[in-house]
């Protein structure tokens, strides 16, 4: 979940810890690396070959604060976003947790826990963000020190932290759960005593001015001795409604910065900033009239919800027996053989396959019913008045009628492609399945009207 990147190199004057007269250049060089990655041993260190692995990998690294690839919003332009892409959830198990079967088949329902063990294994050893729904998010770092007298390395010290995100249903209290795992200490350090200061930070939020409820049982300062014990601790984050924009949606967005910094142990004389700050998360709230919970169940304080500002994608399944197969084929020629759909377009290339080009809902009846109509025109050019065979198929289309980029896009934005999306008569009943699963997805995941959200699909063949 992370990648190395060189926090700190400290050097100070050496307090009097050898005879009278004489002195100790004490020097400390701190490092923030991916949580999976291999640790130079002492012996490396010692030998050179490990401190020029270690300087290697902070010139290659890239910078240590960043959001993750896939976050939407204004918080996408706050600070770099990774180069890589998250850890997800696999598209065959995502697309086989549908919550129902048969007529009623559903988008299934977004996880909103996650364990240590899911959060290790989901970061894995290159990656700096795990993405398991837009209610279940974690990232970490591992933290390395080497410690050096007399610029030879005498000892090595690390510990692991990682940061798991979840939020319940209906919910608006975010939890942060820091996780201190991997103590490790070799040769001789002054790690044991070395105070840690753990804080959350939001240092940006939209609109300013927004007002924060904190809970939990974060513990401030403990040394590393303290921390290995206590191993992990919480952090809660609410955002009461009522302080947000865009009107009647209340839409606040933050980044919320998990910070670790450490200070001198006794002994030490050490100048500068020791530790580092973990990747950013990019949590959101809003209190939409089309979403659940927009009442609060009658308490003004309670209403809309939290998520996590990210991209989430959509499934469809396009094997035998699934209920929206036609309309999964469908968007899969659009995605890989684009010359193969109608409206002809040289050079057609459909939005919504990528975190960088996303699809963005509309809730406007209008808009929706002119993306409707141009599809509807391109299916009588292509199939004749009765595409729909009396009634047994129905136009389907690509963008979705429900987003921005429908059919009637280019109407609405002369600098758009005219006949960038794709129609097709399908079966009344896969057509229908598709709409199912697509409404019941963006309700499930909180995805709201306009450019500050969007979301992909993914087809499972």
């Amino acid at each position: 979940m992370t990648t190395g990147t060189a926090v700190a190199v400290l050097s100070a004057a050496a307090p009097s810890l050898a005879s009278a007269g004489s002195s100790v250049d004490l020097r400390v060089e701190s490092y923030v690396l991916p949580v999976g990655a291999k640790k130079p041993t002492l012996e490396d260190l010692q030998s050179g070959r490990g401190m020029d692995r270690l300087r290697q990998l902070a010139r290659q690294a890239e910078p240590g604060t960043e959001l993750a690839q896939e976050t939407v919003g204004p918080a996408a332009s706050y600070a770099p976003l990774s180069r890589k892409a998250s850890g997800s959830v696999p598209l065959v198990e995502a697309a086989s947790a549908r919550s129902a079967v048969g007529p009623m088949v559903t988008a299934p329902e977004p996880s909103r826990k996650m364990t240590f063990e899911e959060c290790k294994k989901g970061l894995g050893s290159d990656k700096k963000f795990f993405v398991k729904s837009r209610f279940a998010v974690c990232n970490g770092a591992s933290f390395l020190q080497t410690w050096v007298r007399n610029n030879q390395p005498v000892g090595e010290s690390m510990f692991n932290v990682r940061v798991v995100g979840t939020i319940a249903k209906n919910s608006r209290t975010i939890n942060f759960q820091y996780y201190f795992t991997d103590f490790v200490t070799t040769g001789s350090t002054g790690a044991a005593t070395m105070p840690i200061t753990t804080k959350g930070n939001i240092p940006q939020s939209w609109p300013s001015g927004v007002r924060y409820t904190r809970g939990g049982n974060t513990p401030g300062t403990k040394t590393f001795t303290e921390l290995k014990a206590l191993r992990t601790f919480s952090q809660t984050v609410n955002a009461k409604p009522g302080q947000g924009s865009s009107g009647s949606t209340d839409l606040i967005f933050a980044v919320y910065e998990p910070a670790i910094s450490y200070t001198p142990p006794t002994g030490w004389t050490l100048s500068g900033a020791l530790g580092g700050k973990l990747f950013m998360l990019a949590p959101r709230w809003d209190a939409a009239s089309y979403l659940a919970n927009s009442t609060g169940g009658g308490n003004p304080d309670r209403k809309g919800a939290a998520t996590f500002s990210y991209v989430p994608t959509m499934t469809y399944s396009a094997k035998p027996g699934a209920e929206e197969r036609a309309a999964a084929q469908h968007v899969k020629t659009a995605f890989t053989k684009p010359e193969d759909t109608k409206p002809y377009m040289s050079a057609k290339k459909v939005p919504g396959q990528t975190v960088k080009d996303p699809l963005h809902r509309t809730v406007s009846k209008d808009r929706r019913d002119a993306n409707r109509k141009a599809a509807v025109k391109q299916c009588k050019r292509y199939w004749g008045a009765n595409y729909s065979w009396g009634g047994d198929r129905e136009c389907d289309e690509y963008p979705f009628a429900t987003t921005y980029e429908g059919a009637a896009e280019h109407d609405y934005d002369d600098d758009v492609k005219k006949f960038n999306f794709s129609v097709k008569p399908i079966a009344k009943t896969d057509n229908g399945a598709g709409g199912n699963i697509l409404t019941s997805f963006y309700a499930k995941n909180r995805i709201i009207d306009g450019m500050d959200d969007g979301f992909i699909v993914k087809i499972v063949s």
